[in-house]
């Protein structure tokens, strides 16, 4: 038996791994493959763009058509986005493993939470002009 057979048959010691590597041990070299996944990052970008472009349209269209009576409701509605926003910043934070990361969901958390509440300071001031006022000589 030759050696590299005695070593293949004994399970104690671990496997070698060959040098240089091949196959899926070896690491990428820059080349066509590299360009291949630039092209489709891109192609991804650009289908994300059109969606958002997209959505854009159709949010301006159908805000538009609000009545004015009702943009305080839809405001309020909106406010409540602006909580997903915030609890997205938070899951930034528990994941962060970098500073810029640490920065962006600070900042990310501390925005939402100032546009949330005062969103909602805004939609309760507006929610007063509706209310019914006293007259002025009755108490």
């Amino acid at each position: 038996m030759t050696r590299s057979r005695a070593r293949a048959a004994s399970p104690a010691e671990p496997s070698r791994r060959r040098w240089p590597p091949r196959g899926a041990d070896r690491e990428r070299r820059p080349g066509r493959s590299d360009r291949h996944a630039e092209r489709i990052v891109s192609a991804i970008l650009l289908a994300e763009i059109y969606v958002f472009v997209l959505a854009m349209f159709v949010g301006f269209e159908v805000i538009s058509k609000v009545p004015v009576v009702l943009h305080t409701p839809l405001m309020s509605g909106t406010n409540a986005i602006h909580g997903i926003v915030m609890l997205g910043g938070v899951l930034v934070l528990a994941t962060a493993n970098t500073p810029l990361l640490t920065v962006l969901g600070f900042v990310a958390v501390v925005l939402g939470a100032m546009n949330l509440f005062g969103g909602f300071v805004v939609t309760d001031r507006m929610l007063e002009m509706f209310k019914a006022r006293k007259p002025p000589g009755k108490r």
